[in-house]
């Protein structure tokens, strides 16, 4: 589903405070990977996760997504494929619009501008229907602000929002690391769920190591911009809690 090849990203290039945060990686997803990615500040995680998603581009090398290469492809163009949910809860969502307009815009993600999809009263059941599967009781509060929702709630909701449109991949950058302990459980245990029943490619980006342990079929470790660890499968399954904090000792 995903493939880079020899990539390379410098930021700052012929500065003092010149870094290389992607260091010539090539790395193959499969369909249906639910990757987990670790690492120390600065070890080119997100950056990694940015250039996936085409927010900012390589300076060599390829990157092919569902055989198409999007090397030079901004990010808006790769959206037919990627849905991303942020760390920030705010993010994903316009705080403003009732919490069915934020459905409704997420279902037009990938389409022409000038079509529309309408609040009738099918698409409100079917937005409904979805939100009750959240259990947190907002399926009965869709025109309420989604603004006036806390942090948890609302990145439940934007997890949901993603699967609303065209999505293949989902890119999840640190989706807990505002939210309170239970809240972060919630959230994961939701991203985890729509990933299998929607059969998607997931990458997951946090500093949770307990999460990184509990969750995915796949578990690479960064550092310096280059893949240290990665292991997948049986071995990902079988790695104990204090096996992952000793690769940060």
């Amino acid at each position: 589903m995903i493939q880079l090849s020899n990539i390379y990203k410098t930021f700052n290039t012929g500065k003092p405070n010149q870094v290389t945060a992607v260091n010539n990686v090539t790395l193959n997803i499969d369909t249906g990977d639910f990757m987990v990615v670790v690492g120390s500040n600065g070890s080119g995680k997100t950056t990694l996760l940015n250039l996936i998603a085409g927010n900012i581009l390589s300076d060599s090398g390829s990157i092919t997504i569902d055989s198409h290469n999007v090397t030079r492809l901004p990010e808006y163009k790769r959206s037919k494929w990627i849905a991303r949910i942020f760390q920030n809860p705010l993010t994903g969502t316009a705080a403003e619009l009732s919490i069915i307009d934020n459905f409704r815009l997420a279902a037009l993600r990938t389409q022409a501008k000038s079509l529309s999809i309408g609040k009738n009263d099918k698409f409100k059941t079917l937005v409904r229907d979805k939100i009750a599967t959240l259990g947190m009781g907002l399926e009965d509060k869709i025109e309420q602000p989604i603004g006036t929702l806390s942090g948890g709630q609302r990145q439940a909701l934007t997890l949901l929002m993603s699967v609303m449109d065209t999505c293949k991949i989902l890119l999840l950058d640190e989706p807990t690391a505002a939210l309170d302990p239970r809240s972060a459980e919630n959230v994961l245990r939701i991203a985890n769920n729509l990933i299998k029943e929607y059969k998607l490619t997931a990458i997951l980006v946090t500093h949770n190591l307990k999460d990184a342990g509990n969750y995915g079929s796949r578990i690479i470790q960064m550092g310096e911009g280059e893949i240290l660890k990665d292991i997948a499968g049986t071995g990902k399954q079988n790695l104990k809690q204090n096996e992952l904090y000793d690769w940060f000792g």
